[in-house]
């Protein structure tokens, strides 16, 4: 059994819709085949059973107490859990290790702003991608909204999550009302549902004075140096505001997001605010954020190193590439693996097969027309880069170059030699 902190992985409480916890997903071969959500020991222990094979499909569930088939280890594993988790009934039945207390401090928070977030990290400085969205959300609804950093106080952080059943953070209070965590904010954005409740309650609509919470709007920047900010930031789909240059990092940060992009494989222009102080420090207010390096995806502020590198190792940072349209930038070796994995026989040679450019490329058609082997092909006198890049990818000078299912066979005489022997077809049918 594995077990998993939805608040740490949110990508798989997302993936598995875990809205309130302890949730049990059960896999077999590989695949889900059930799920059960605040269970008690009985049916845990029975739901663990039929997946081991203990008790047929179709056969009725014994009650734990009284000795169902599954064995000693499936009843001491969930008991054992039953401990740990305390009783898996009094889920929704007044926030079980919650004191009077914590819960009056929770509310008192909750209800400390008509609009409220609990984050990780502030509005400046957010210390997740999940967190920053819901900010940027927020800033787009020109609401006022406070915040608690969860991550400044344990009981807080461990406390709200029972005490609103929701597992994961940043969550979202309106009024007192928990709205949800990130996905259900955009989600209620984008459909305009959340203006409506902003509206509903009353929640105040701010012109261009800064909230509660860290909004802002650029003030203290001329017409003309806010103009020439906004074209740096659209210069590319993908634009970063770094100390140096890609081939020259003058910070270590910097450095960290060059390569993080390049791990991604996506096109980027980048500008060294060491070389324009009045960009350096007009940005900053800009962009009400007071560090470098700056990541901006279709004039977006995306953030700095931090939230890069966390929005990379969640999946989140190719998934908004993905949104916004950017295409990843092929690499030499991708397009050669694509290429050679195009058919199962696969020949690089000079020419077409119906008008070979050298008889080595002709002798090698031949071959394989004889044994009645289908093969797709690609001239390598069209594309130096290709040609060019095969040999060294394949660590082989010389062409024609014949592949099967991506691995190579060899050039002209490695083929004939295997035709000779009878070996061909066999070798390109295994």
């Amino acid at each position: 059994m594995l077990q998993v902190e939805a608040e740490e992985q949110p990508e798989i409480s997302e993936e598995y819709s875990v809205s309130a916890v302890p949730y049990f997903v059960f896999f077999k071969d590989g695949k889900v085949v059930d799920k059960l959500e605040g269970a008690d020991p009985s049916s845990l222990a029975n739901k663990v059973a039929k997946v081991a094979g203990l008790i047929n499909p179709g056969e009725a569930a014994a009650p734990a107490n009284l000795g169902m088939p599954a064995g000693s280890t499936v009843l001491e594993t969930v008991q054992d859990l039953a401990k740990e988790n305390g009783s898996f009934q009094m889920r929704n039945q007044g926030q079980p290790g919650l004191n009077d207390t914590l819960k009056k401090k929770l509310q008192q928070l909750i209800d400390s702003h008509p609009v409220m977030l609990f984050m990780k990290g502030s509005p400046e400085e957010p210390k997740c991608g999940f967190s920053r969205k819901v900010i940027d959300i927020l800033k787009d609804e020109r609401v006022k909204f406070g915040t608690f950093d969860i991550l400044s106080d344990n009981e807080i952080r461990e406390g709200l999550k029972k005490y609103s059943n929701w597992p994961t953070f940043p969550q979202l209070y309106c009024k007192g009302e928990l709205l949800g965590g990130c996905d259900i904010a955009i989600a209620m954005h984008e459909s305009g549902e959340l203006k409506e409740v902003f509206r509903d309650h009353g929640v105040d609509i701010i012109g261009t004075e800064q909230g509660v919470g860290g909004i802002s709007e650029p003030t203290g920047l001329n017409t003309n140096l806010a103009s020439h900010l906004r074209s740096l930031i659209n210069l590319s789909p993908v634009m970063l505001f770094m100390k140096g240059k890609p081939d020259e990092p003058k910070c270590g940060f910097s450095h960290k997001v060059v390569e993080i992009l390049k791990q991604e494989k996506v096109d980027f222009q980048s500008f060294d605010i060491l070389t324009d102080d009045e960009v350096r420090q007009g940005l900053k207010v800009f962009s009400n954020w007071s560090s470098y390096p700056q990541l901006y995806i279709k004039g977006e502020l995306i953030g700095g190193s931090d939230i890069v590198l966390e929005m990379q190792k969640s999946g989140e940072l190719q998934r908004i590439l993905t949104e916004k349209g950017i295409i990843k930038k092929e690499t030499l070796e991708d397009r050669l693996r694509s290429l050679i994995s195009s058919a199962p026989v696969m020949l690089f040679m000079k020419g077409t097969p119906d008008a070979s450019r050298c008889g080595f490329s002709s002798k090698v058609v031949n071959a394989l027309r004889e044994e009645g082997v289908s093969f797709g092909s690609f001239d390598i006198l069209t594309d130096d880069e290709v040609r060019q890049g095969l040999k060294v990818f394949s660590n082989w000078p010389t062409f024609p170059q014949l592949y099967y299912k991506g691995e190579l066979i060899g050039g002209c005489d490695i083929v004939l030699e295997l035709r000779n022997n009878g070996e061909l077809k066999a070798t390109l049918s295994e």
